[in-house]
């Protein structure tokens, strides 16, 4: 069997690793993927401020796939052939190479189709936005997160020679996703400013299509930490003010100048913000592909959206923001084709999360589902994994045993191996009442059972009602009226160490020995940090 994957971002590249692991060496893996080198996006917040290098968030796929058994091809896909041609019923994709190969036109067969291909940065949505002939910057590639960095470098300069400067940092357009990544650009800014000491010559103001600080395209959040519960809205209106940044929410940005951005808000008012500096984020749509049945006439229409995401097992009805479900979110990512499947960005959502807003004028303010690394690395997961049992048992009802690579997290996971429970709440199941917009957990985590050694079921939960920060003492909820829910009585129920993990976690000299490496490493961190500040003030001084 051989399994296509189209891209090699962060659902692409967890897919291709987990099936390598998964499969026997009879099944092929391949990647189709139009650049070298791999690039860890989130980490190009740090890039764009200068703290980071374009070579510390990059690395090159080759190495490492070759390594791993993974055939790599560098090309571009255009074309997927679900049905093959009228010579043979095996499905195909086309593609174009990008490493000057020959022929530059060329096609593959599969069993398995990921699609994966992640976003078309949409720049020209918005006239001036983007680095590319516009009038803004960037930090969604490496390449735009270095000419940034070196926008803001100089700029600086500027600054410490006595001169006043307006940063404005946000999104470039209504429909824009991704806030969270402008949010925490503007305040590694603000920091970079304080470090160098001009944070006094800056005025910083993040302009965004949210409606309120602390949407970040979900709706908003609240937050738990020592029994009190905060609201999305406090924490970041706290903390711009604490930090002195200024915010401009309900934001459609109409153009972008050379040095102002005209908008029209919530209202319906047109108003413009002068700037010397500006990072804006664009809106997205699908990479465009086109699609082909068996005759050769064109699907496209049908496999994919308006906006070039792939259509998948989501609900796509029409409907009002009140008639929105959780239900109505992809539970395989399977497309109408079972062998192809849409991982990522590159799906299509069914709805946004956020309530849309549409001004007096007519224009629709609405901030698009956010498509982060975290969801995007679970669906390349149970993807894999639903291929993987497509493949071994061939047997569309057989239930399997998943055991994950974080054994201390959700040690076993069930479910149908071509019904990868990702959105669905099993209606059996006996849990607290749900609000009727839970659809900002996407992709839900799947339906676990707890069992003792006799394999018997204990229990069946859900997490679905919660959605976690990557912290210990935090936790999120979705934010919804009467929610009321104690996010530590779900979460526990997920953990199931091994026997392994038990004795490693009361093992004492295993336990010293991992504190002295902590501390050792935390000690070369600190002495690295140090050396890179006091090297930076040296260059500084006159």
């Amino acid at each position: 069997m051989r399994v296509v994957i189209l891209g090699a971002g962060i659902s692409g590249h967890t897919a291709a690793l987990v099936l390598r692991r998964r499969l026997s060496q009879e099944h092929e893996v391949v990647v189709i993927t139009p650049k070298p080198k791999w690039n860890w996006i989130p980490s190009n917040i740090w890039v764009g401020i200068g703290h980071m290098s374009a070579d510390d968030v990059t690395f090159d796929l080759k190495e490492v796939y070759d390594k791993s058994g993974i055939r790599l091809i560098q090309a571009r896909a255009t074309d997927i052939h679900p049905e093959g041609s009228d010579s043979s019923a095996q499905p195909y994709v086309t593609f174009e190479t990008t490493d000057g190969s020959s022929p530059a036109v060329q096609t593959i067969q599969y069993d398995y189709l990921i699609n994966a291909t992640g976003p078309r940065l949409n720049f020209e949505a918005t006239p001036g936005l983007g680095p590319h002939g516009g009038h803004s910057l960037s930090v969604c590639t490496v390449e735009h997160a270095v000419e940034t960095a070196s926008a803001l470098s100089e700029l600086i300069k500027e600054m410490q020679a006595g001169k006043k400067k307006t940063l404005v940092v946000g999104t470039g357009h209504g429909l824009c996703t991704c806030e969270g990544a402008a949010f925490e650009y503007i305040f590694n800014l603000e920091f970079e400013l304080r470090q160098r000491g001009v944070r006094d010559q800056a005025r910083l103001i993040f302009l965004t299509n949210e409606a309120e600080l602390g949407d970040f395209g979900v709706g908003g959040l609240h937050f738990e930490n020592a029994g009190f519960i905060t609201p999305s809205r406090v924490f970041a209106e706290s903390l711009f003010t604490e930090r002195g940044v200024e915010w401009i929410t309900g934001a459609h940005v109409r153009r972008v100048d050379k040095d102002k951005i005209e908008y029209e808000n919530l209202d319906g008012e047109i108003l413009s913000q002068d700037f010397d500096f500006s990072m804006l984020l664009p809106p997205f749509t699908g990479v465009p592909l086109k699609a082909f049945d068996r005759a050769g006439s064109d699907i496209t229409s049908t496999l994919f959206s308006p906006t070039s995401f792939m259509r998948v097992d989501a609900n796509y009805q029409p409907k009002t923001f009140q008639e929105w479900r959780p239900e109505d979110w992809p539970e395989t990512y399977q497309t109408r084709y079972p062998n192809v499947f849409a991982i990522g960005i590159a799906f299509a959502p069914p709805h946004a999360i956020s309530r849309p807003e549409k001004n007096k004028n007519g224009t629709l303010i609405a901030p698009a589902p956010p498509r982060t690394g975290m969801p995007s690395a679970i669906m390349g997961r149970a993807v894999a994994a639903s291929i993987g049992d497509m493949i071994e048992e061939n047997q569309r009802d057989q239930l399997t045993v998943h055991r994950w690579p974080n054994s201390g997290g959700m040690r076993r996971l069930r479910w149908r191996q071509s019904l990868v429970r990702l959105c669905g709440v099993d209606d059996n199941v006996s849990h607290r009442p749900r609000p009727q917009n839970l659809s900002a957990l996407w992709p839900k985590p799947p339906v676990y059972h707890r069992r003792d050694r006799a394999c018997r079921t204990l229990d069946q939960k859900t997490s679905s009602l919660c959605f976690h920060l990557q912290s210990q003492s935090s936790s999120v909820l979705v934010d919804h009226p009467g929610i009321g829910v104690n996010v530590s009585q779900h979460s526990g129920q997920a953990i199931i160490p091994t026997r392994l993990t038990v004795f490693l976690r009361t093992f004492i000299p295993w336990q010293l020995l991992r504190f002295v490496i902590v501390n050792i490493k935390m000690t070369f961190m600190i002495l690295k940090s140090h050396n890179s500040e006091l090297s930076k003030k040296t260059e500084e001084k006159p």
